[in-house]
């Protein structure tokens, strides 16, 4: 599809067709079997992402990122610790802080997870300048924040 001269209407009669096929197909993924037990929600999913593809961090990086309260990262951590998929320990530089990383025995079953999307961007990224790509993220905060509110 030629992206010359698309209307505003069109580009928006396109993405309201597009946008359900690629949430329809991101769940068709499904979660993996070694995580079906586990009960996990979307709410863990950007979590889970942020340690995966950032590594262990603190609850408060977590929280600023996800620009939620510190309590409510600390109820998901504290939720996902008991089932056995995040681990929590000591800062060793300041023990006020608490560092949250994923669980080894979860490690490969989230990365597989979560890094099938990640390849599908990759490839829909790659090919774009840097330029192309910051349009097309801010793009897309844009219309969530429109979305939003």
């Amino acid at each position: 599809m030629s992206t010359d001269g698309l209307s505003v209407d069109d580009g928006i009669r396109t993405l309201l067709l597009l946008m359900p096929r690629m949430v329809g197909r991101a769940k068709k993924l499904g979660v993996p079997a070694d995580l079906q037990s586990l009960s996990l929600a979307p709410r863990h999913l950007s979590l889970l992402a942020y340690l995966l593809f950032d590594g262990a961090m603190t609850v408060n990086e977590l929280a600023a990122r996800l620009e939620v309260a510190p309590a409510t990262v600390s109820l998901m951590v504290g939720e996902l610790s008991r089932k056995g998929v995040l681990e929590r320990r000591e800062d060793d530089a300041d023990r006020r802080r608490t560092i949250v990383s994923i669980a080894a025995a979860h490690q490969t079953a989230i990365n597989e997870w979560l890094g099938y999307g990640a390849k599908a961007w990759r490839q829909a990224l790659e090919p774009l300048t840097p330029a192309q790509r910051r349009m097309f993220v801010d793009t897309l905060l844009a219309y969530e924040r429109a979305l939003s509110g």
